[in-house]
């Protein structure tokens, strides 16, 4: 089975879909990481983001994997670049923003979709990004798109990163979150947005453990419309 898991930026989508890919025994395959590893190295070269020639070989000669264990990401996974833990960097802000960047480039789209369909072709894998449902794995069994709302989505990502970044802005983290997300969503290659087929799941004041249980009661086509949840927070 492949789990397409979609959704914008702070939405909670890794986060669980971690947590399901180590309970269903899946592999987990983070594709915006990718981008991040693209945008990454290409920092690390001093090269032109907007080079899209460039950033092309690099998607192109990229050497990333997705490790269950160990890894300096805290959540029992590690992205691995040519053998180095590179989860934390990758996490940066700026990288981030260069991420945004050459993902709105076609060549690198193609290279990196290329990549995704290869990992998800034996099955058995979830996989989070921005495209999965609708252009990765059109014909993915089961399809997840996450919202929330813009401020708790950048109060998420501030808690994450403001032990590392002691001049991060809360403020600032929201409307970053907001800008994002409109450049996701006009991107003109592989826009953000909800899959016919998908499962709506706003996650705004759900916990971690109460998406991933609707989600794998929906995997295993229980009857999830019933269910009564608390009030918390991813």
């Amino acid at each position: 089975m492949i789990i397409a898991i979609d959704g914008p930026a702070g939405s909670g989508k890794s986060t669980v879909a971690k947590l399901v890919a180590t309970r269903l025994n899946y592999r987990y395959i983070d594709t915006g990481a990718m981008y991040r590893t693209v945008a990454w190295t290409a920092q690390k070269k001093g090269l032109r983001l907007a080079d899209e020639t460039a950033m092309a070989e690099i998607a192109r000669d990229m050497d990333i994997e997705f490790v269950r264990g160990g890894g300096d990401g805290g959540d029992g996974y590690s992205v691995r670049v040519r053998g180095e833990d590179a989860t934390l960097r990758l996490k940066n802000e700026t990288v981030g923003k260069g991420a945004a960047v050459v993902a709105a480039q076609k060549s690198v789209r193609e290279i990196l979709v290329a990549k995704q369909r290869q990992i998800g072709k034996a099955g058995n894998v979830v996989m989070d990004g921005r495209d999965i449902g609708t252009v990765v794995f059109p014909h993915a069994e089961k399809k997840f798109f996450f919202v929330a709302d813009a401020e708790e989505r950048g109060r998420r990502r501030y808690e994450e990163l403001k032990s590392k970044n002691l001049s991060l802005d809360l403020q600032g983290m929201i409307q970053e979150i907001r800008q994002r997300d409109g450049e996701d969503r006009r991107r003109k290659i592989s826009p953000l947005v909800m899959a016919d087929d998908a499962v709506k799941v706003n996650t705004t004041r759900l916990s971690i453990e109460e998406v991933a249980e609707y989600v794998l009661k929906n995997i295993n086509n229980l009857d999830t419309t019933k269910k009564k949840v608390r009030i918390s927070r991813l």
